[in-house]
């Protein structure tokens, strides 16, 4: 019974200390794994962020913008390392329109503008055929407000027409004109007649009757004439109304008249002297 007991003391101590060496070996996984852990879980992260951007306007705009990530990362087996970089670059265009304006001070002083003549001179009257072509020729004067465009007629006051010689001339260009006369034949709307005409230089876009402003082109005019050839006729079938010398019957009773009158008067007179004795 006393051995009995001593073994089961024996046997108590030997399973204690073999709990106690195997709670030592526990515990010193349990820190080895926790060790391990801390060290897995330890890392370095450093972020670096760049961004410059660029604006410039001279007619052109650029804006550019650059960014970079970085991240590293080290556990107790495994390394990694990852970089991300993004670039953006726009560039805009602005286009710019200028317009000048130019402006003339106007002095009220000033006279029209107007229009002398080279081609006929001013100073004469010109008579033209029918069915020729007719140049008449210009120079504008007192002109400080040039006219965009100038047009040029002719109008006979006989058959009340207007003829269009030039219509929305280059101001430029506005310094003689052609008139081609064979246009306007007995068999035209308007045929051309034996008599005088005006033509009119002005402005395009206003009324030849309109008056102009000090310095602008007022309307200018030039009369001349417009005859039409005859047919030949041999001179001995010519006749001429105002060139014959026979006396007409109207002549010959007014001749008459006068006559009877003056002898009448004298008859009388002599009457009249006989009866109180002065003859």
């Amino acid at each position: 019974m006393r051995s009995f007991t001593i073994l089961s003391v024996i046997f108590s101590l030997v399973l204690l200390a073999s709990v106690a060496w195997s709670s030592a070996n526990m515990y010193d996984d349990i820190l080895k794994r926790d060790s391990s852990t801390i060290t897995d879980t330890a890392a370095t992260a450093s972020n670096t962020q760049s961004a410059s951007g660029t604006d410039a306007a001279s007619n052109t705009a650029s804006d550019t913008a650059t960014g970079s990530d970085t991240g590293t990362g080290t556990g107790a087996t495994i390394t990694g390392t990852g970089t991300n970089t993004g670039t953006a670059t726009g560039t805009n265009t602005k286009a710019t329109s200028t317009t000048k304006s130019t402006s003339i001070s106007v002095d009220p002083e000033w006279p029209a503008g107007g229009a002398s003549m080279t081609n006929p001179a001013s100073t004469s009257t010109t008579y033209y055929k029918i069915g020729q072509n007719i140049t008449f020729g210009w120079n504008f004067t007192s002109l400080h407000i040039t006219p965009t465009a100038v047009d040029v007629i002719a109008s006979c006051s006989s058959n009340s027409a207007t003829y269009t010689l030039a219509n929305n001339v280059t101001y430029s260009n506005a310094t003689s004109v052609v008139w081609e006369t064979d246009n306007y034949g007995s068999d035209s709307q308007s045929p051309l007649l034996t008599a005088h005409y005006t033509l009119i230089i002005y402005e395009a876009g206003t009324s030849p009757t309109e008056v102009a402003s000090p310095g602008q082109l007022g309307p200018a005019s030039y009369t001349f004439a417009m005859y039409s050839t005859q047919k030949y006729t041999p001179l001995a079938s010519y006749v001429c109304a105002t060139c014959n010398s026979a006396v007409s019957t109207m002549d010959r009773q007014a001749l008459g008249f006068i006559l009877g009158m003056v002898a009448i008067t004298i008859f009388s007179f002599t009457s009249f002297t006989g009866g109180f004795g002065l003859f």
